[in-house]
């Protein structure tokens, strides 16, 4: 039997180069030559800066970022999953080397005894070495080890996605509670003038000066200003509440930050070239990766048709006497070999493969969208980004010529000039206008960080692997 197997091997041995390997190759997409908004067309092209989020020099997020490095339980998970990978990955290439396993076994035997013979001991030492191989001529154990590899840097750039993402989440949320506060106080500051203009606007009806009317009017202010205070409360403290989530903490641990806004700097993010972008995205490479390991899990499920050589041998020693054990006329040894191959199999193997292929197809499609959803993500951040600088600026212009006409106003309502209607108008408008600025520059800094996400971050496959 095993010179027939031999003999299979040595026709087999010329076709292990055949056309059933194949190795992968990033499917051709097609890049933008460049960004249609960029947010500095003169600046050099360059991407951002690993720790992206020192760029706003705001010593509290930067202490927050770094927290939910190394505490964000997301982060965690992830980093779990790529140890699993890598084990699975060690599983499957194992397939790739030789098997041994050893074994012992000592016995000791007594016969009964007759009325002329005594009872007798007899020993028997035994010590074994198996070693079985399985030729990988059409690279199925290779593809399963290529397909298991691909995972694993598949889980490795989700994890890097996982962070991203978080680490965008963590100063998102910290730019909304600096925001919220800041809306806060404005609203409380202006209630507080709308009191002051109430308590004038009473002392001159007492007088005769002012009508009931114009009472109510300012009443009806006050009231409807006080009335936004306790929506902004309550959001104020889901931000700290959604912040210690993603800080990893008990919320009574999260402080209110005691910087504003205007103590952030707002970066210029330069977008770099498109054609760059692909090797940045961290999911990008993840729907890459997944699409290597199907690439190999084809070859594999093509494997299956083809013949399985399995390789075995035993040696060891057999004596009577545990010091005889070890001597070469105690050694025993044997050598086999095997073939096994599908004849009928009902359409396993053939519907296995067609599985294979049409999981690959579909992961081509997600890799193909991944790529669009890339060069989208960015353009629609490069919009944010100019559209929201260009918002904030309006905003500062309205409130302050806002502010210029409630101060006109008040002027003249001393001086008895113009009625209080004129005087409300300018006071909502400011009202109004005063809180649209803090929003404004909340969407600003927030679309600087969907800008860095878009772009990959800091990111560099290097760091990743």
């Amino acid at each position: 039997m095993s010179s027939k197997i031999a003999v299979v091997i040595a026709l087999l041995l010329p076709l292990s180069a055949c056309a059933l390997w194949n190795d992968f190759e990033r499917p051709e997409t097609e890049a933008p030559t460049a960004w249609k908004v960029d947010a500095d067309k003169d600046a050099k092209a360059q991407w951002p800066d690993n720790q992206w989020w020192d760029s706003f020099k705001s010593p509290q997020l930067s202490k927050q970022i770094e927290q939910a490095v190394n505490e964000n339980f997301d982060m965690k998970a992830a980093i779990a999953r790529v140890q699993q990978a890598d084990a699975q990955a060690q599983i499957n290439g194992a397939a790739l080397l030789p098997k041994l396993d050893g074994s012992g076994s000592a016995e000791r035997n007594r016969s009964a005894g007759t009325k002329t013979t005594r009872p007798r001991l007899a020993n028997a030492y035994n010590g074994n070495l198996t070693a079985a191989y399985e030729l990988d001529f059409w690279g199925k154990n290779k593809a399963a080890d290529e397909s298991a590899q691909a995972l694993a840097d598949a889980s490795r750039f989700a994890q890097e996605t996982v962070r991203l993402t978080t680490l965008a989440s963590v100063a998102n949320t910290y730019f909304d509670i600096l925001g919220t506060k800041e809306r806060l106080k404005v609203a409380r500051e202006n209630l507080k003038n709308a009191e002051t203009l109430m308590d004038t606007i009473r002392k001159r009806f007492k007088v005769g000066v002012a009508t009931a009317l114009d009472l109510a009017q300012q009443e009806s202010v006050v009231a409807t200003q006080r009335a936004t205070i306790p929506p902004l409360e309550q959001r104020l403290q889901q931000l700290l509440d959604a912040q210690a989530i993603l800080l990893a903490t008990m919320p009574e641990k999260i402080e209110l930050p005691d910087s504003d806004l205007k103590d952030i700097t707002l970066p210029t993010v330069v977008s770099g070239l498109p054609s760059e972008l692909l090797q940045r995205r961290p999911d990008v490479q993840n729907a890459e990766a997944q699409l290597a390991s199907a690439h190999a899990d084809i070859i594999n499920a093509r494997a299956a048709f083809f013949p399985s050589i399995q390789l075995t041998a035993t040696g060891g020693y057999q004596s009577a006497a545990l010091s005889q054990l070890f001597r070469p006329d105690s050694m025993l040894w044997s050598a086999a070999s095997s073939l096994t191959q599908p004849i009928f199999e009902g359409g396993r193997l053939r519907g296995a493969l067609d599985v294979k292929k049409a999981r690959y197809d579909e992961l081509l499609a997600d890799y193909r969208k991944s790529v669009v959803s890339a060069f989208s993500d960015v353009e629609d951040a490069l919009v944010g980004v100019k559209q929201t600088s260009a918002e904030e600026e309006v905003q500062q212009l309205a409130v302050k010529t806002a502010r210029n006409a409630y101060g006109l106003t008040q002027q003249q309502l001393k001086g008895g000039i113009i009625d209080i209607t004129t005087v409300l108008n300018t006071q909502r408008t400011l009202f109004s206008a005063e809180d649209a600025l803090v929003q404004s520059r909340i969407s600003h800094l927030q679309a600087m960080v969907s800008l860095y996400k878009a772009l990959g971050g800091g990111w560099k496959v290097a760091a990743a692997q």
